[in-house]
This record gives C-alpha cells, structure tokens and sequence, in this order.
C-alpha cells in the first residue's frame, strides 16, 4: 500500500522525511518515491543543461528537437521491428532514434539556414513544423497499437517504474560529467566565440555536444515524464533563477535546485488533492502550472520591490 495515501500537503512532506530518516525510501514500489526521484533527476538534468540552451539561443532549438525526436523514434521502431521483430520500445531504439532526429534536426536548419539565407528562428521553426507533421502522421499511421502518440508528448509521471528511475540516475550522472568536463570551454564559447576559436576550441563541437545531450534528456521523456514537463524545466527554474543571479556557476546551483524543489511540491500538491477532495490532476500539469505561477509571482514581487539602495544613491548623484 502507497505510504502517501490520505495525506495533506504538509503530511505528504512529514512523512517523506520519517522515510527518509528510516531509511524505508524506494523499497516500496507502490510508494510516490519512484515519482519523486524520477521528476527530481530530470529536473536535475534539465536544470544543468538549461543555463547553457538559452545563453547560446537554443532554447526555441531544443523545443523543436524535443518534438522532432517523434520522427525518428517512430522511424527507428518501425525500422527495428520489420528486421528483429520488435515488437516493444526498447531503451536502444529511442536513444538511437533520437540521435539520428537530432542529426537530422541539426543539419536541416543549418542547411536551410545557408542555402535560403534565413535567420536561424525561422529555420527552426519551419523544419521543426514539418518534422513533427511527419512524426504525427506516422505514428498516427502505424504506431497505434504502441500508444506513441499522445503518451510521448504529455507523458505519466502519475505511473512510473523502476526502471524510469534508473535511466533518469544514469542520464543526470551523464549530464553531471559532461558539463564538469566541458564546463570552461562550454563558458568559453558562450561569451566568446573569437576567443575560443583563437584558443583551439570548437565551438561547433560544443553544440553539438550540447544537442546530443538535449536528445538525449528528450529519450528520458519520452519513457517517462513527457515533452511538455521537460520543456517546463528547461526554461521555467532558468528563468526563476535568473531573476535573482546572474553567475553561470550560480545558475548551475541555483537552477537544478529550484527544479527539483518545485517537482516534489508539485508531486505533493497532486497527492493533496486526490487525498481531501478526489481530484486525480496529472502530475505533470500540476507541476508545469506551478513552474509558470511561480515564476509569475516572483518576477512581479521583483519588480514591484523597492530597490531603496540604488534609488539612493541615484537621488544623491542628482543633487549633486
């Protein structure tokens, strides 16, 4: 029986703690713990790669690649299962269908860009809508009896397993290494393109680098929480730190931690309403919701703070 069962918002979180200090965490598979380590090692994952998508202008990118990896998991299922037989999403055929979506995503909005000369925005956006067209078309076609159409966009975070938790553990140690690994030269290329290209570094590389590891978070939502929830934390804990620093270190810290604070409140808030008044909400509507109301209150309380230093010393120098 799910531990979490009848508990309020403050109960949710009491006896999370008890569980904690018992030592009693995950070895009931019924329990909301598989939710709560699934949402939070993505929103770890989302929260060290979203620094980096939006300094370098890809955010709009890894929206079009989180939906254009349809395509080439739909193509790679249909492909797998016409040569072995498939007959199940394996981990292998999503991973390699969403590398080769993204090589494909990646050199088709570059083509376009250089041979019709337009802005990158526009590239995206047109190979994005015809790629997910096709995706949709396909798995519409042929994919029913797999349930990857409408599952793979929104997702069950409110039915994960074991192995959901796994692979998010695996992918948020990858995510951790690499930019541990690239961090500087990652910085580098950001701020200065002409200084990392005088430097030896490939910059070029680095985005790829960069896509690779975004297709990759997109193979994790596809098997368990849905797109829409990684798009929620890949930009909304990024924006909500911004607010508050500007340091890419600090927003390496600050950006993962507001993920992951913000999924076990809203996994919390799910089981307080379905617990006092029988509302079975999604999870992950829940927590989107949360991530946009969120970042919503704080930017307006920012903006409506008075700022009395600064004022100051500004009405100081005018009198001067």
């Amino acid at each position: 029986m799910n531990p979490y069962w009848d508990t309020n918002l403050f109960s949710f979180f009491l006896t999370l703690l008890s569980r904690l200090f018992s030592g009693a965490l995950f070895t009931n598979p019924a329990a909301d713990e598989i939710q709560l380590g699934t949402l939070s090692l993505v929103a770890f994952s989302c929260g060290l790669l979203s620094p980096f998508l939006v300094l370098k202008r890809m955010s709009m990118f890894a929206n079009a690649l989180s939906h254009t990896v349809l395509l080439g998991i739909a193509l790679a299922f249909l492909l797998s299962s016409a040569l072995f037989g498939a007959t199940l999403l394996q981990p292998s055929t999503l991973f390699i269908g969403a590398l080769l979506s993204a090589l494909l995503t990646a050199l088709l909005t570059e083509g376009t860009t250089r041979l019709f000369r337009l802005q990158e925005e526009s590239s995206v956006g047109l190979i994005f809508s015809l790629l997910f067209a096709l995706g949709v078309i396909i798995t519409t076609l042929f994919t029913r009896h797999i349930h990857l159409g409408v599952e793979a966009v929104l997702g069950n975070a409110d039915a994960l397993q074991r192995s959901d938790l796994f692979l998010s553990g695996l992918y948020a140690l990858l995510s951790l290494g690499t930019i541990l690994l690239f961090f500087r030269p990652l910085q580098i290329s950001i701020f200065d393109r002409s200084f990392a290209l005088l430097s030896g570094l490939r910059p070029q590389l680095l985005h790829f680098l960069l896509l690779f590891l975004t297709a990759g978070l997109s193979v994790s939502a596809f098997r368990a929480i849905g797109l829409l929830l990684v798009l929620s934390f890949l930009t909304g804990p990024y924006l909500i730190a911004r607010l508050f620093c500007h340091r890419l270190s600090l927003l390496l810290i600050l950006t993962p931690a507001i993920g992951i604070a913000l999924s076990l409140l809203g996994i919390a808030l799910s089981r307080h309403l379905l617990s006092l008044y029988d509302l079975p909400l999604s999870t992950g509507g829940i927590t989107t919701s949360l991530i946009a109301l969120t970042w919503l209150v704080l930017y307006f309380a920012r903006a409506y703070i008075p700022k009395r230093k600064s004022y100051s010393i500004t009405h100081n120098s005018a009198n001067l």
